[in-house]
């Protein structure tokens, strides 16, 4: 999750800023005539642009986040938050390359940032790159202070089944999913693996789970649909044609909306 006000692992940064102000300096100007310091001026306006980019890319509009992110680091470069926001909003456009600069540049500055291997690691599985990103998920787990090992554990296990290892893959999604019974993500990505194994009834009971977590419309889709695709392969279509139902419905529910509504085509 992207951090909304930032600095906060900055430590001194602006707390120092602030704290220096109230001691102040030995002055015989008047408050008005004082200059503003530059620096601080540059930062303030960096954070301004850095937060209106937040609120892009949370509503939707990643082309003006990427514009506002630029101009931060175009005021303020060595900024761990504004490269990691920059990397996501330029994985969401698809340019992978772009969002693993901005996440290295990111780990470069803040040498315990996370998030930011965790994101690696998952734009490398988007790429298709699964041993790079199973080594960055390694890395993470090797850590003793990553307070998230799920999330590291369900990319290395969709890794893992994706290089052909189901058995690794499937040790470690379940892994995850007894660290936080709730990560409907290790869920998702088991049921898949075992709907691929031939094991439909885990699949469908761990597609279910999802469902029962509300993890919202995108995931609800997927799962309904891939329940479907299982009720249909073992010939209860009666069953099926309420799981896609549910996924058109979904709003937005993306192709896994529309693939039940071609689905649905055939079927009636």
């Amino acid at each position: 999750m992207l951090k909304s006000v930032r600095r906060g692992w900055l430590g001194c940064s602006a707390a120092a800023l602030v704290l220096s102000g109230s001691l102040g300096c030995v002055t015989t100007e008047s408050p008005e005539l004082q200059k503003p310091d530059p620096a601080v001026v540059a930062e303030k306006q960096a954070e301004a642009r850095y937060n209106m980019g937040i609120d892009h890319l949370n509503n939707g509009r990643t082309a003006l986040a990427v514009r506002e992110f630029l101009a931060s680091l175009e005021l303020e470069e060595a900024d761990a938050w504004t490269h990691f926001a920059l990397a996501e909003a330029y994985r969401r456009q698809g340019r992978t390359d772009d969002s693993v600069y901005h996440l290295t540049r990111s780990m470069e500055l803040k040498g315990d940032f996370h998030s930011a291997r965790l994101n690696l690691s998952g734009v490398y599985i988007q790429r298709g790159e699964f041993e790079k990103a199973a080594a960055e998920c390694q890395i993470l787990l090797d850590d003793p202070t990553f307070a998230a090992p799920w999330r590291a554990l369900t990319n290395l296990g969709w890794a893992q089944f994706r290089m052909g290892d189901r058995e690794t893959a499937r040790d470690n999604l379940r892994m995850a999913s007894q660290y936080n019974e709730r990560y409907w993500p290790a869920l998702l990505n088991l049921g898949i693996l075992e709907a691929e194994a031939g094991r439909k009834l885990e699949a469908l009971t761990l597609f279910q789970q999802v469902l029962d977590l509300g993890p919202g419309p995108l995931a609800e889709a997927e799962a309904h649909y891939r329940s479907a695709e299982i009720f249909i392969a073992i010939g209860q279509q009666d069953k099926a044609v309420p799981h896609l139902v549910a996924a058109t419905e979904a709003k937005p529910s993306g192709k896994w909306g529309e693939k039940s509504e071609e689905y649905l085509k055939l079927l009636r």
